[in-house]
């Protein structure tokens, strides 16, 4: 198991329990593929962004630190590509 951190810019129009569910499902996918996560907090509420993605001009940046095998990575975030609702995701290797 490696140790990783991953930085997820959320669309920042989803209502407090949109937001709920949508942290829910961050977490449940790393779950679901023999992750455990170690730390999750909101990084930043509705920061401005440098430029437009996918046509919103804020974020919410949503911070997970989570340990799983390095084959997995691949597979989550496949996963966190498919929801419209995550606008960016950044996943590193944590030491």
């Amino acid at each position: 198991m490696n140790k990783y951190e991953a930085m997820f810019i959320v669309n920042p129009e989803l209502s407090e329990e949109e937001k709920k569910s949508l942290f829910k499902q961050i977490h449940e996918v790393i779950t679901k593929n023999e992750g455990e996560v170690t730390s999750a907090d909101i990084w930043s509420e509705k920061r401005k962004l440098s430029f437009p993605i996918k046509k919103h001009k804020e974020g919410i940046y949503y911070l997970v630190n989570f340990n799983i095998a390095a084959g997995k990575v691949t597979d989550i975030r496949h996963a966190y590509k498919l929801n419209e609702n995550i606008l960016r995701v950044l996943i590193t290797r944590h030491e």
